[in-house]
């Protein structure tokens, strides 16, 4: 225990203790080290944000003139046609629908009045005692005719798929699988 010597601090001369320069710069090196190493990733979107923010203003500033612009007469001129030709393409529309319109109720009242004179056929013929079903025809119009018989045309050479005699279950039939029945008892084998 004799080897160890002891001290006091206050008694080390004052050479040994060597004043630490730019102290402060030390610290906020530190500082910001520990700030970017926290919060990098949240700085960097927060710059990001904010650099977009200002190039939205920016550009909604320059769109946004100071003073209205005065229309010259070429701009009204060049409206006015417009509108002119709109006008007329409205007034053009309209023509064809009032004419498809005319059509239309023609046709209804066509309609009507067949109707009505079947009617009044088929009560003539209840008058006389007919049966009113067999004597009176309704008589279809030519465009009517055209489609159904376009219709109603049947297939003459209808040719079937497959054979009368086929059926899957057999496994006859050419097909690369067929279906077999499974085995009886159990299936573990033992």
């Amino acid at each position: 225990m004799d080897d160890v010597e002891i001290t006091d601090v206050d008694d080390l001369p004052e050479m040994e203790k060597a004043p630490i320069k730019n102290q402060d710069l030390n610290f906020l090196s530190l500082s910001a080290e520990d700030l970017l190493s926290e919060y990098g990733w949240y700085l960097l979107a927060v710059t990001v944000l904010v650099y977009l923010l200002i190039q939205h203003l920016s550009k909604r500033r320059s769109r946004v003139p100071c003073s209205p612009p005065t229309q010259t007469p070429q701009d009204a001129v060049l409206v006015a046609r417009r509108q002119e030709a709109m006008e007329a393409a409205r007034r053009k529309m309209q023509e064809e629908l009032d004419t498809k319109a005319a059509i239309f109720r023609e046709k209804q009242t066509q309609q009507e009045q067949e109707k009505r004179r079947q009617k009044i056929e088929i009560w003539e013929s209840m008058q006389q005692g007919k049966s009113h079903k067999g004597t009176t025809k309704h008589p279809q119009t030519t465009e009517e005719t055209s489609s159904s018989t376009a219709v109603l045309k049947p297939k003459t050479d209808k040719k079937s798929l497959r054979s009368a005699d086929y059926n899957p279950l057999t496994g006859q039939g050419g097909g690369s699988c067929s279906w077999r029945p499974g085995r009886r008892g159990p299936s573990s084998g033992g």
